[in-house]
């Protein structure tokens, strides 16, 4: 009787154990990514409108997945999602992720690895006051709107900048003039000058829709002093990239037919960025600012080790990868150049 029960009761482990592993990948798996409100994401965009995450997770087998598009702006709320695991792949600013990938290094469950590039486009510093033409011009009166101080792609960016045009021990100078606005609201302040902002550093479309307004000029466009910078990458939890290959690729080839579309049918991709980004423009401005030739979307990054540089010299990390490649999946190899 005894041994009649024992082997019941091993029987239905038995069973238990042989059907958990259904139910658990009976659901969805939620793959969560944040994206921005820039040209720059554009990609990202297209992946999201076109379902190509879904398209590709069905071609390799991977079953159902169930994608959750965030809008996040600003590295700081990127980076604490990230470190919160509320995401699997984050489209973010460049010296951002750097700085994370340093800081989160040999740390079991919180570093991140890079997936990808996005792209780069100019970087444009705006101002409505006729007296400031240059970096050199700024004084304490004056309010910089970046999405995020000492910390956003913008701020970093143009600390680079100063660096540059009034030498490296220059380069926080106009920190202190910083003030932490989402680019949407930045561009508002700056046209109706408000809240004291005199200048807003962005990306298109905000740049652009800003130099149409009267009043407003460029200063600077960073690509003019610091080269083809890769602007915008996307990175992810290193324990997903090392657990879900799978995953990573499937991410990497909707990336890849996302970029070939825009590259091949950009009317199509502005009106995809005018339906999803939430921002007030045209698509035929945003056809304009795509046929700029400084705009390129490609999943391989470029120039990457300038953003290591500059933030190794100011102290910003400690760790300091010989190669780019080095804070990267390597499966982002296969993919190339678009």
């Amino acid at each position: 009787m005894m041994a009649n029960r024992r082997r019941r009761a091993l029987t239905i482990a038995a069973l238990g154990a042989s059907i958990a592993p259904s139910l658990a990948f009976s659901r969805p798996r939620e793959v969560r990514i944040s994206k921005g409100y820039g040209v720059l994401y554009l990609p990202l965009l297209v992946m999201e409108q076109q379902r190509l995450f879904e398209k590709h997770a069905a071609r390799r087998g991977l079953g159902q997945v169930a994608v959750n598009w965030v809008l996040l702006d600003g590295g700081n709320s990127i980076n604490d999602a990230m470190m919160a695991g509320t995401l699997d792949f984050a489209g973010t600013g460049a010296p951002g992720f750097i700085e994370l990938w340093a800081r989160a290094r040999g740390i079991p469950n919180v570093e991140v690895i890079g997936v990808s590039g996005l792209g780069r486009a100019p970087l444009s510093l705006n101002t409505n006051k006729a007296s400031i033409r240059s970096v050199g011009d700024f004084s304490a009166v004056d309010k910089i709107a970046v999405p995020g101080i000492r910390t956003s792609l913008s701020a970093v960016v143009l600390q680079m900048v100063v660096a540059k045009q009034l030498g490296a021990s220059q380069f926080a100078r106009l920190d202190a003039m910083t003030v932490n606005l989402p680019h949407p609201q930045a561009m508002q302040a700056l046209i109706r000058r408000q809240g004291g902002v005199t200048a807003h550093f962005c990306s298109p479309p905000f740049s652009f829709l800003e130099l149409r307004q009267p009043g407003i000029h460029r200063v600077l466009n960073a690509s003019d002093v610091l080269g083809p910078l890769t602007l915008d990458v996307v990175f992810a939890p290193k324990k997903v990239v090392d657990t879900e290959p799978l995953l990573v690729e499937t991410f990497l080839d909707a990336l890849d037919e996302a970029n070939r579309l825009i590259e091949q049918d950009r009317r199509r991709a502005a009106a995809i960025y005018v339906a999803g980004s939430g921002v007030d423009v045209s698509a035929d401005e945003v056809l304009l600012m795509l046929s700029d030739e400084q705009t390129h979307f490609s999943a391989m990054p470029k120039q990457l080790m300038d953003y290591v540089a500059f933030l190794s010299l100011t102290g910003t990390i400690k760790a300091k990868p010989r190669r780019w490649q080095e804070m990267f999946a390597p499966m982002l190899a296969r993919y190339g150049e678009t």
